[in-house]
């Protein structure tokens, strides 16, 4: 294990901490007081691919557009590398990270753009963003 990582929402708002270091040493009863809310998504790091020199490294990731997504991985994706060059150059979105989460939550997060174009956002249209997801992705996940 090299890092983990909580994000809690209360109401409309996202609260997260994450760390390198084992749970014992990340999460102290000051980390978990400042994480309220009534949900959660945690992580525990195993790394597969990148590295958690710096908490960017960590999980849960979160991207803004659309809608506010939270995602958190345990797999392997074997084209993060292509993945992320196509990200930039035709999703137009930026990878601050050399973890391939951050790249499967771009991918997501594109797809639902797509899917969102006409408001309200269906099941329907959740479910067919996951399956472009899945025609882009390789790996396990």
């Amino acid at each position: 294990q090299d890092a983990a990582g909580i994000v809690t929402m209360q109401g409309q708002k996202c609260f997260m901490h994450k760390a390198r270091g084992m749970v014992r040493d990340v999460f102290r009863t000051r980390n978990m007081r400042a994480l309220p809310g009534n949900i959660g998504l945690g992580q525990v790091r195993y790394p597969t691919a990148g590295n958690a020199y710096s908490e960017e490294e960590a999980q849960p990731f979160y991207v803004n557009a659309p809608f506010g997504i939270v995602l958190v991985h345990n797999g392997n994706l074997t084209n993060a590398h292509a993945l992320k060059d196509e990200l930039f150059d035709i999703d137009r979105r930026h990878i601050n990270t050399e973890s391939d989460t951050e790249v499967l939550i771009n991918v997501l997060a594109h797809e639902l753009e797509l899917a969102a174009r006409d408001l309200p956002l269906t099941p329907k249209e959740i479910f067919n963003a996951v399956r472009a997801v899945q025609k882009r992705i390789k790996g396990s996940y």
